[in-house]
């Protein structure tokens, strides 16, 4: 008698946390994020997305390649935790929009993405480029900042529904380090240990970045 066969297994939905930045050098608390929203989301994998040049700031300090870099060095203990070049290796600037459809080309259409950035990156959303494209391809995983809006209730007076109704509030450990303040105690040298992962030090400290004092500046945030 033959037996019924065995029923395919059906492909793994992945979770894909997608956190951009400039990562001028990327820190703790970014890690501290990416590890918050992946514990709260069940996320397989997050991509971190140094980007070439973002639109919405100033020019960046270390070179595109040096960011990934450190990104690569940051990600290494991590088995979660990839970096992921497609901005760095292709024309400035870096559009979310052309990073999430080539994403989505990659995955396939069983991932489901999270868009990782604080609320007070999100208020900007409906100026990004394409956005209301953006919204069709990824959820939003939204970090509580201090004095920015912190109840689904304020977000919704302040973000587009079209935000709303996908995002997820995530609260966590709210690292006061910043990438601008880094590269001043460097530049006047002071020691940033305990506040990057030891790897990138090292490589900050080999290639001697952000040594010039005119060299701070950008948004004192997560950059």
């Amino acid at each position: 008698m033959l037996q019924p066969e065995e029923p395919l297994p059906v492909p793994h939905a992945r979770r894909i946390g997608v956190y951009g930045g400039s990562f001028d050098p990327i820190h703790l608390g970014h890690l501290v994020i990416a590890e918050e929203a992946r514990d709260a989301l069940g996320l397989d994998q997050v991509l971190f997305v140094p980007a070439a040049r973002q639109p919405f700031k100033e020019e960046v300090v270390a070179t595109p390649h040096q960011r990934l870099a450190m990104v690569r060095l940051a990600c290494e203990d991590h088995p979660a935790f990839l970096p992921e070049p497609f901005e760095v290796e292709r024309p400035p600037p870096s559009y979310t929009i052309t990073t999430l459809e080539f994403l989505a080309q990659r995955y396939g259409a069983t991932a489901t993405f999270w868009f990782i950035l604080g609320v007070d990156a999100a208020l900007a959303l409906p100026r990004w480029h394409r956005f209301s494209e953006i919204t069709r391809l990824t959820r939003f995983a939204l970090m509580l900042r201090p004095g920015y809006p912190h109840t689904p209730q304020l977000l919704a007076h302040h973000l587009p529904a079209e935000v709303i109704k996908t995002a997820r509030l995530i609260e966590g450990p709210q690292l006061s380090i910043s990438s601008r303040d880094l590269r001043q105690r460097i530049s006047t040298g002071r020691s940033v240990r305990y506040q990057v992962p030891e790897p990138v030090r090292h490589y900050i400290e080999t290639y001697q970045l952000y040594r010039d004092a005119s060299q701070v500046k950008g948004e004192p945030d997560h950059d």
